[in-house]
């Protein structure tokens, strides 16, 4: 795995070309970890996920070769993966060519945001490997497409194409491969120039919106902006509005 820093943006770069970057042990180890960094830096303003040659992820690595731990114990750490992704304050944008199958797919939904290249293939192949849904996608799937649709992917474990997962909701935008990576950066580039403590709170404010009453959420909403009104920000993007020049946002 490869994680580079520019400008506010990380990207991470899932990098085991040979088995289209399936996750093996090391890798959920090092992606935890590079999750967990990442949420406690205050220069990470926004996060990447990539595959490298052309692939973003064929999922789990089930052939072995790891160290031996109980099945429930390495799913429960699997688990960890993706609730740090799920809780990381920052922005995420997932940037897939080729395949995202099984936990590559969900890893690819749990993002914020997931932009997709003409050649990208979907898939909760899991059914196929006499497995059920795991990375999240329990959670996530219906949230993206619906109760039912979620229940037609996961029980055939059929591959979507690009065009396909646009039209059902899986994905924010599709595009042709070669202009992925000027798009996918304007994005990243937008969010990391944005108030990070805002567009944290949006998030959560967004994540946990099917889990609370409209009372809730609009005490939510308000504990938010009390939270903004008290940062350096928020002023910061109001003087810029009557001065007519870009805010610069600074975290604090």
């Amino acid at each position: 795995m490869q994680v580079s820093r520019a400008e506010g943006i990380v990207t991470i770069t899932l990098d085991r070309p040979a088995k289209k970057n399936a996750m093996n042990g090391v890798m959920w180890d090092e992606l935890l970890a590079t999750f967990r960094e990442i949420a406690a830096s205050a220069d990470d303003r926004a996060v990447v996920i990539t595959g490298a040659a052309g692939e973003f992820c064929s999922g789990a690595d089930l052939t072995g070769g790891g160290a031996q731990q109980h099945q429930l114990a390495a799913m429960r750490h699997v688990g960890d993966v993706a609730l740090a992704l799920h809780k990381l304050p920052q922005p995420t944008i997932a940037k897939v060519r080729g395949v995202a199958v099984g936990a590559g797919c969900n890893l690819a939904l749990g993002c914020d945001l997931v932009v997709a290249g003409e050649t990208a293939r979907f898939s909760e192949i899991f059914a196929t490997r006499g497995l059920s849904v795991d990375f999240g996608g329990s959670w996530v799937l219906p949230r993206r497409v619906g109760l039912h649709r979620a229940k037609e992917l996961a029980f055939f474990a059929d591959i979507i194409d690009a065009a396909e997962a646009e039209r059902m909701g899986l994905v924010n935008r599709v595009l042709p491969d070669d202009d992925l990576d000027a798009f996918v950066h304007d994005w990243a580039t937008r969010l990391a120039g944005g108030p990070p403590i805002a567009l944290a709170l949006t998030k959560r404010l967004l994540n946990n919106s099917l889990q609370v009453t409209m009372e809730q959420a609009l005490d939510d909403e308000g504990m938010a902006q009390t939270v903004n009104f008290g940062t350096k920000d928020t002023p910061e993007a109001i003087m810029a509005f009557v001065e007519k020049r870009a805010p610069r946002f600074e975290g604090r």
